[in-house]
């Protein structure tokens, strides 16, 4: 296969990284396995354009992405309903999309095992028709990524400080959203502090991503949390990978789900992917069902 390879030098763990041995590698296990490949290294202020042009380049059968879960998105959007394949190098803090591909964290462990693996079919999910990867999410959770972008930080472990810093600051003062939510035939009316919308259901004991990206449905997480006790809990559960267990949450799914806020003021906003949008009144969020294809390991 012909592979064009994308790393974001400004990506988590590729800012420590040397990319020139990098680029080596990744040429040298990619060409032994067969294939052709060319890399190229943007800035991340370059990196936009970089992906437009590489996943329309007309020769480009794969194209590996090396960066976080923003990058991984914008490329799987990008990538979503054509022929191409989507390969993943891990480079973020949280690497959730990847984890759920059972992708190795390890860059150059990563790049073994894709020059060797398989092409597989996984779902995406659909806001107002714009494709996400991992979850969409209202409430707390986009306030918690507008409050660490406040914060100065560098690197990944300074990325993780930086998000419990603003978890402690939204555990404080949380956004309460008044939604309507339909999901199948039925329609909730609720106060919450939190909704997440998520491309296939989290698994049990681990960090929140999908174990089956391909199962074809959405999950919707509802937050029932209610004093600052409630939502520590919430915390400490989601951090522990507790779902069902979970008292502080509704789990439902479906196919597609729809969500009118009736308390939308101007500073709330919605989260896909870990990136901010404006928190829209009218949403309709569905499953495209196996619309990416994506290289991972051998079984």
């Amino acid at each position: 296969m012909r592979f064009r390879a994308v790393l974001n030098r400004d990506g988590g763990t590729l800012s420590t990284m040397d990319l020139d041995a990098l680029s080596t590698q990744i040429s040298d296990a990619l060409t032994a396995a067969g294939h052709s490949v060319e890399v190229l290294v943007v800035d991340g202020s370059g990196i936009v354009a970089a992906l437009r042009e590489t996943c329309s380049h007309p020769e480009a059968d794969v194209v590996l992405v090396g960066g976080g879960d923003g990058t991984v998105s914008l490329a799987a959007e990008l990538l979503a309903g054509s022929s191409k394949v989507l390969a993943i190098l891990p480079a973020g803090t949280m690497n959730l999309f990847a984890r759920s591909l059972n992708i190795p964290l390890d860059p150059p462990a990563a790049v073994a095992a894709l020059a060797v693996g398989r092409v597989r079919r996984v779902d995406m999910g659909c806001v107002n028709d714009k494709p996400f990867v991992h979850q969409f999410s209202i409430g707390m959770h986009p306030q918690l990524i507008r409050l660490r972008s406040r914060i100065p930080f560098h690197g990944r472990l300074g990325k993780l400080l930086a998000s419990v810093r603003a978890a402690i600051s939204t555990l404080r003062n949380p956004h309460n959203l008044k939604v309507a939510i339909t999901i199948g035939e039925k329609e909730l009316v609720t106060v919450t502090s939190g909704i997440g919308i998520t491309n296939n259901l989290f698994g049990e004991g681990h960090l929140p991503y999908a174990d089956r990206p391909d199962g074809g449905t959405l999950g919707v997480y509802i937050t029932r949390a209610e004093s600052r006790l409630d939502l520590l809990f919430f915390f400490l559960n989601m951090a522990l990978g507790r779902w069902r267990r979970n008292e502080q949450v509704e789990i439902y799914q479906a196919k597609e789900v729809r969500l009118k806020i009736f308390s939308a003021e101007r500073h709330f906003r919605s989260a896909m992917d870990g990136e901010l949008y404006p928190l829209e009144r009218d949403i309709h969020v569905r499953l495209w069902p196996k619309s990416l294809q994506v290289l991972v390991p051998a079984e």
